[in-house]
Formats: structure tokens, sequence, C-alpha cells
């Protein structure tokens, strides 16, 4: 299941206590997918969060040295973390369950030539007006981009996941815990350099990392949470048309041509792609209130072989 940041902190600049309760309702509905001896793996994003806290460093800069993005990263994945296992223990403590849930620290490793580096697309952080975009984009050698109507973002790279180095932790994890949380943030990134794994300045996206470690651990289906109940072809027009089931085939070509663009649609229709391609039975998207009706065939969009 890959859940993102914005479900957490919607603003980008949520207080805590705002964000625990998010976690909480985003745990309520987790633990509803274990029925039928069903075993999860959560993936969450973190898009708000490190956004924040990387205006936080700039705001006590340089009374504190700043930290590089990679580092804001497992920050952010340790904190997410620590609130989803706490929201999701109390919430299978409240089911009848053991607190069957933990949490591993995952490392991502990413290509430092990947062409991502060049054309940021990752919106993190809070949204702001056009005007104050732009100003703070030419004051802090920000990139920026609007983002879905919603308002104007930061954006950086978001490089392609190539290996899940903890993979073997979570697929151990999995045989004594019904919840495994893993890949928070998308995965901390980093790159190979002569035998040593050493942080790149990035935020993966957690779909595609969802997909990724989906995979490696032989999961049957994805699930890819958003804000609407299902994918939609010629989205926001007149001839918008909600899909229920797609082939890989027919993804593809969509996706070729321009209906799921990057930083919105693109990347979760690309990660359902992948994992139905490496060997999953069905990646399916689908609001986090639907989560449990879609895996029973009644609500999101499939992609099938």
């Amino acid at each position: 299941m890959a859940v993102g940041g914005n479900a957490l902190a919607p603003s980008g600049l949520s207080q805590f206590d705002d964000q625990l309760e998010r976690a909480r309702e985003v745990a309520r509905h987790a633990v509803s997918l274990l029925a039928d001896g069903r075993r999860l793996v959560v993936v969450h994003g973190n898009g708000p969060q490190v956004g924040a806290l990387a205006l936080a460093q700039e705001a006590v800069a340089p009374d504190v040295p700043p930290q590089p993005l990679h580092v804001l990263g497992a920050m952010t994945q340790g904190q997410l973390g620590y609130l989803l296992c706490q929201a999701i223990g109390d919430a299978m403590a409240a089911d009848g369950r053991e607190r069957r849930v933990g949490a591993v620290m995952t490392q991502v490793v990413v290509d430092r030539d990947d062409p991502a580096f060049a054309r940021p697309t990752k919106p993190i952080g809070p949204f702001f007006s056009a005007g104050r975009a732009r100003r703070l984009a030419q004051a802090r050698g920000w990139t920026v981009a609007e983002d879905s109507g919603r308002g104007w973002r930061r954006v950086v790279a978001s490089p392609d996941p190539l290996e899940v180095v903890e993979w073997h932790q979570v697929e151990a994890m999995l045989r004594d815990r019904e919840v495994v949380i893993a890949c928070g943030g998308g995965g901390v990134p980093v790159a190979r350099d002569a035998g040593r794994l050493a942080g790149v300045e990035a935020v993966i996206d957690k779909d595609l990392s969802a997909a990724r470690v989906g995979a490696l651990v032989g999961a049957t289906t994805l699930l890819l949470l958003t804000a609407v109940e299902r994918v939609a072809l010629n989205f926001g027009t007149e001839r918008q048309r909600f899909l229920r089931k797609l082939t890989v085939a027919q993804a593809r070509r969509h996706l070729a041509a321009g209906q799921f663009p990057p930083g919105s649609m693109g990347p979760k229709m690309e990660a359902a792609v992948r994992f139905v391609e490496a060997g999953g039975r069905e990646a399916i998207i689908t609001s986090l209130e639907r989560g449990a009706a879609a895996l029973e065939g009644h609500a999101g969009t499939r992609v099938v072989a």
C-alpha cells in the first residue's frame, strides 16, 4: 500500500497533533485490509514533510548548519515511521489484534546519471501562490511548478529507484509481522560509489519504490492510494471518462499519449505497470477510503497483465 505524504500533512505545515490524527485515519484503513490472512507493506511519501523541514532549516541558518536533502529524507522517514507504527499498532489493538507492526530504515539506490536530475518534477513542501513561489525560487535557487491546480510548490529531482538495499529485512519482518513500513519517503536516495553507498540530493517517488519493493517481496497486489476513487482519461475536461480496468498495454499507450502527467497520475500508472510486469497479479489505484472496497472489486482502477 502506497500512501502519499499529503495524506498525513496536506498543507505541508501541519501541527504534530494534526499529523497524528491523519496517521490514525491511515492506520484505520490499513488495518481494514488485513482480513483473510493478508500481510501488508506500507510505503509512504514525505513531500510535504521534507519540504517543511527544508524550510525550517533555512529559517535558522547560519546558526544551525543545514543538512543535505537525503538526510532530511532520512529524518522524515523516522518521523513518519514512528507516527504510522504507533497509529497502526493502536488500530490493531483496537481490532483485537497483536501489535505486529514494525518499520525498516530503507535506502534506495539510484543512478547519479539519471536524467531526472536535470528535470526536477517531485513536489515538496507547502503550497504557494504563483507570485510567492517565483519570488522564493529567485531568492533561494529553487525550481518551482504548479501542482495539479492546487497551487505552486518547490520541485526537486526524482530519479528512478533501481534497488531497495534492505529488501531482505523487509521480507524477513513480514514472516512474523502483519504490517511492515518500508521505503518511507520513497526511501533514502543513495548511489553506489566505489563499493560504498553515498546519499544524493533527491526525493524518490514513493509509488515507484512501492512497486519495486512489492515485487521483491512477492506481493500479489499493489494498492496505490490517491485523492480520487478511479483514474480518468481526459481528466478535468468534458470528455472525462473513469476507468475500471486497464491492461498493461493499454496503460502504456495512455502514458505515451500524455494522459497521465508527471508529478500527478503518471508515477502511479508507471508504478502499476512495472509491478504487474514484474509478476504482480494486479495494481489498483483508488482513494484511501475505498481501499478495502477496491480489494473486493467494488472500487478503483485495476491494472492487469
